[in-house]
């Protein structure tokens, strides 16, 4: 598991291209077979990706890093399957997931096994995980049963849905938050206007994206803005202080997780568009 650390507004507004991506961007979610993990010190959220091709995948790690007997002693798990269909073992019950399917899995649980039912087709979960003091019981939802709304407009390139999956009135946790937005075709741009969030990181994953596009994700203080560009299923760390909002040369899918005080969604301090810088 790669580690990456927490970071001040001061210093990050001296970041070049390079650093910024080293410090920020997960280019490398779905390895075959493997099971990818970035732990950022922002608010100690986990980011990571299984990918089972030829076999099963399991949610291990050194844990030495967490301190821990087993991964999700004193943490809670979402994975949303962003491949094709497949399944998640917890415990020995076994959770089937189609493609955009939810899964939260609650502290306490001992094994987690990721399996994938074609190989030609496999499955990749795309996994947030962070530090829990309750249980909760691990359950499953999809984009038809999540609390949904109809965002922006046309006119702004920003006609979009956003899927709420685990959240204060979806899946309980005691913690996490994670949804999924979905651009219509046409759509380009996300939350714009710009937020942050003082009491909370958040993290991007940006997919269903066509090989040669990009998404130019917009992040930094809001008087200090910088840039990263992004290509399909690829995660983007968001610390607290910083904006988080993007735009790509097509519509695209991104999956939203964040960690912090509280899990009520429309937690958010508003940036005006005369203050971006």
């Amino acid at each position: 598991m790669e580690r990456r650390y927490a970071s001040h507004p001061n210093e990050v507004k001296q970041f070049d291209t390079a650093r910024l991506r080293q410090e920020f961007l997960i280019p490398q979610l779905f390895t075959p077979d493997k099971l990818e993990l970035v732990l950022t010190h922002e608010d100690r959220l986990i980011v990571g990706g299984a990918a089972p091709v030829n076999g099963e995948v399991k949610l291990e790690t050194d844990l030495k890093e967490l301190g821990v007997a087993y991964f999700l002693e004193r943490r809670e798990l979402g994975a949303i399957n962003v491949g094709g269909p497949g399944s998640i073992v917890v415990d020995g019950t076994e959770y089937e997931l189609g493609t955009k399917d939810c899964l939260y899995v609650g502290k306490g649980s001992r094994e987690v096994i990721f399996k994938s039912k074609d190989a030609a087709k496999p499955a990749k979960f795309y996994l947030n995980s962070a530090p829990a003091h309750k249980e909760f019981p691990t359950a499953k939802t999809t984009l038809a049963e999540a609390e949904s709304a109809a965002l922006g407009s046309i006119e702004n390139s920003n006609e979009r849905t956003i899927h709420r999956l685990i959240h204060e009135n979806g899946l309980q946790s005691s913690q996490l938050v994670m949804g999924m937005t979905q651009l219509k075709t046409g759509n380009m741009w996300n939350t714009m206007p710009a937020h942050v969030h003082p009491r909370r990181m958040e993290a991007y994953m940006y997919f269903d994206l066509p090989e040669d596009a990009v998404v130019v994700h917009l992040m930094g203080a809001p008087d200090e803005t910088r840039h990263i560009v992004m290509r399909n299923e690829q995660a983007v760390i968001s610390p607290s202080w910083s904006i988080h909002s993007g735009v790509g040369t097509s519509n695209y899918t991104f999956i939203w997780g964040m960690a912090g005080d509280n899990k009520a969604y429309g937690d958010m301090d508003a940036v005006a568009m005369k203050d971006l810088k």
